[in-house]
């Protein structure tokens, strides 16, 4: 740290968060939320890295002649990581080795102890802990806990993702054995069946991807007697907290975890297989043990009455999403043979489809935003490698068993806010999933921006509602710019988090909504399950269980978005891995980005992106202008904007930093 920092001006100190670049430069926020980050220029970061919490002293300097405000890190108050995977590279002194980190940000590479770096080979991914670093004359060193694999590996490199982002793959001993009583004493004893609502007599079925091994809902369905139509549907969700004691070594690991990570050839369980795969999974035939919420309902798909409880069940029927749309559409002779036996649950799936149908378009009339964005799927071969990038096509019946799960969410968690308005209590004994109104100034960046490409989002100074971002997108629909400008609005809206204070769910438009149908790979819904258990049971919450709850709501945030980041990673890299099987090749794009450094380029079929530089797009001296989103060649006038269609050839694909080159095919 700088003993005297060089001042040039009145300084002042504030303490945040850093965000490094690739280059050493950093940058923190500024106390004021109304000021610009602060700009921290290489060499004043003082071994901060990344996402640390540190002290900076903040002065004004004269930088091409303007006077702006710098920072300089005069303290390190905690840090943010320690463990990194790398690749081991020859030193740049051509003797020995270094560690250069997948991190980016982490912007010198780390030197290795004498006696480990002697047993590396060049290409070695290596998972390491940083030793505490404080001089940043020297790089840092760091202990090497394992040796991955070589570079370029599937599994390798799926696991340097996981690892990278802060999960494991498996499991601690102690936590396995727990996990293996519990299945050893899976048996459902009388005793406890007696205990709950029995459902097994009542057709039950899952709907889930085809490679699906964790089913964690299920939907029953039966007609009332009665002269008015009335439906019997049940939301039943498999009962992970009756196994997961609270404090048990499984129970620790679930709340490090957060949750299950998937991936584009494997999942990373937040439970162990035999629970989340056997045990805890509503597998068909077999009597299993949940948490239920149970709706009367009437033919215009309103709720008269709502049950919540502990049942059994037992899952007549196992659909996949396109087997049970194909029973829906009559489509009797699918190659699907889950087709031919479901066609007699038709009129049961066709009446569910339709009242889902009819949620859909009352929650659309409040304001629900329809936030599809487009996904990819791959085909792999028996190494990982990709041979197909396709778009995920999304069918009624991910709608149906979505509306289904929407409407059990969002009851629960109003049953729990009346539960303990009732008795008195102000947002205590909850946890819900809370989205709040998007920010003022993202808003009117994105109002600029549609209105560039010749859309209009209506609002006044920031200010919008759910339906004017509907009207919105409703615009968009079916043009070039579809893909483009719902990606920006995601964007622009604030993150769903997790808290015990709600604030209503923006997207959704409900007051109330909370996580109840996915314990298996959430650990929030085992909150929740535990939390609705409390309340139907009229028993107390203590302080300690207050501010409990909003740490674990705050922890499995960070750990959904270091989840969401991990998938985002192992796409591209799939992505990445098959575009450079086809160096050379043309294709058809759309302009997603514009930098002075060059335009992105979306793929218009596999959605893979890349950038074609700005030295590649002609003979010209090409200008970027910030204010269209646009760069044009002065002498030429051709001109390269955001959402204009586009033809490319991929000339280069970076695996390690997962990156894309292409030229303009003209």
């Amino acid at each position: 740290m700088p003993k005297h920092p060089h001042k040039l001006a009145k300084e002042r100190r504030i303490t945040g968060v850093i965000s490094t670049t690739q280059k050493g430069a950093g940058y923190i926020d500024d106390a004021d939320p109304k000021k610009d980050s602060i700009y921290l220029e290489p060499g004043t970061l003082h071994t901060a890295m990344n996402g640390d919490t540190v002290e900076a002293v903040v002065t004004k300097k004269n930088i091409r002649g303007k006077m702006i405000e710098v920072g300089e890190v005069t303290k390190i108050i905690e840090r943010a990581k320690q463990l990194f995977v790398a690749t081991i590279a020859p030193a740049a002194t051509g003797k020995g080795v270094i560690a250069v980190a997948d991190d980016k940000k982490l912007y010198v590479p780390i030197s290795i102890p004498a006696a480990q770096a002697a047993k590396m080979s060049i290409g070695d991914k290596v998972y390491l802990r940083l030793r505490p670093w404080a001089e940043p004359a020297t790089n840092p060193l760091g202990d090497i806990i394992r040796v991955l694999g070589k570079k370029g590996d599937n599994n390798v490199e799926m696991e340097s993702i996981v690892l990278e982002r802060g999960f494991v793959v498996g499991f601690p001993e102690k936590v396995e054995k727990e996990a293996d009583a519990i299945e050893a004493n899976k048996h459902i004893s009388s005793e406890e069946k007696a205990t709950r609502r029995d459902m097994s007599g009542t057709l039950t079925f899952t709907i889930d991807p085809f490679d699906a091994k964790d089913f964690d809902d299920a939907i029953s369905f039966k007609v009332l007697p009665g002269d008015k139509k009335l439906y019997e549907i049940g939301v039943h969700i498999a009962d992970v907290s009756h196994y997961l004691r609270e404090g048990s070594e499984l129970d620790k690991e679930a709340i490090k975890r957060g949750c299950s990570v998937y991936l584009v050839d494997r999942t990373i369980p937040m439970l162990p297989e035999v629970l989340s795969n056997d045990v805890c999974s509503l597998n068909p035939h077999e009597d299993k043990l949940t948490f239920s919420a149970i709706f009367t309902i009437d033919d215009n798909a309103k709720v008269h009455s709502r049950w919540f409880g502990r049942t059994v069940i037992n899952s007549t029927h196992r659909f996949t999403y396109e087997g049970a749309q194909a029973v829906i559409d009559g489509k009797a002779d699918s190659p699907d043979h889950t087709v031919a036996q479901g066609m007699k649950y038709r009129d049961e799936l066709v009446t569910l489809d339709r009242l889902a149908k009819v949620m859909q378009k009352h929650n659309a009339a409040q304001g629900a935003i329809e936030f599809e964005s487009e996904e990819v799927k791959f085909r792999l071969d028996e190494k990982g490698k990709p041979i197909g990038v396709y778009p995920r096509v999304h069918l009624d019946t991910h709608k149906l068993v979505e509306e289904y799960m929407l409407l059990a969410n969002r009851e629960v968690a109003k049953f729990i806010f009346d539960s303990m308005k009732k008795k008195g209590g102000k947002d205590t004994g909850a946890l819900y999933r809370i989205h709040d109104v998007p920010d003022k100034d993202k808003i009117k960046d994105l109002q600029a921006f549609v209105k560039l490409l010749g859309y209009d989002l209506r609002g006044k100074d920031g200010e919008i509602t759910a339906h004017d971002i509907n009207h919105l997108l409703g615009q968009i629909e079916d043009t070039p710019h579809e893909s483009l400008i719902r990606t920006a609005t995601i964007r622009s809206m604030q993150k769903a988090v997790y808290s015990t204070k709600n604030v209503g769910h923006f997207g959704l438009a409900f007051q109330f909504y909370t996580h109840f149908t996915s314990p298996i790979r959430r650990y929030p819904d085992v909150l929740v399950h535990r939390i609705l258990a409390k309340h139907l049971n009229n028993e107390p919450f203590k302080d300690s269980d207050i501010v409990m709850l909003q740490r674990i709501a705050e922890t499995s945030t960070a750990r959904e978005i270091d989840a969401a980041h991990a998938e985002r990673d192992s796409k591209k890299l799939k992505q990445v891995e098959y575009m450079s099987e086809r160096i050379g090749k043309v294709f058809k794009g759309t302009i997603s980005g514009v930098a002075k450094w060059g335009v992105y380029v979306q793929e218009s079929e596999t959605l893979c992106e890349g950038i074609i530089p700005i030295g590649k797009l002609g003979e010209d001296y090409f200008v970027f202008d910030e204010k269209t989103y646009s760069i044009r060649g002065e002498k030429k006038g051709m001109k390269f904007t955001l959402g204009d269609p586009i033809t490319f050839k991929v000339i280069s694909a970076d695996l390690d930093k997962k990156q894309l080159e292409m030229a303009l095919v003209i």
